[in-house]
């Protein structure tokens, strides 16, 4: 995804031109005095698109892999369900 980049300054008096740029699909990065403080992102992308933005903002890693599926650890034998034991357990 494209990336363009404005200083604070530079943002309040384009604010609507840096808007455009997001409508557009870029990701306008703020910084102050250089340094990188934050990010104006499309609001409507897809799942992927997110993903991808996140992914190279540093938030997460990700090996685009699905979870497998897990055997259940414990079964419950009374009538009771799982959250009524936990909540019994910690009076």
């Amino acid at each position: 995804m494209k990336k363009s980049t404005v200083n604070v300054r530079e943002l309040t008096g384009r604010l609507s031109c840096c808007l455009r740029l997001v409508k557009a699909g870029l990701i306008v990065e703020i910084t102050e005095r250089g340094k990188p403080l934050g990010r104006i992102v499309p609001g409507v992308a897809s799942f992927k698109t997110r993903i991808e933005t996140a992914r190279h903002a540093g938030l997460l890693s990700w090996n685009e892999q699905k979870l497998k599926l897990r055997t259940l650890v414990a079964k419950v034998c009374t009538k009771k369900t799982l959250a009524e034991i936990v909540v019994n357990n910690r009076r």
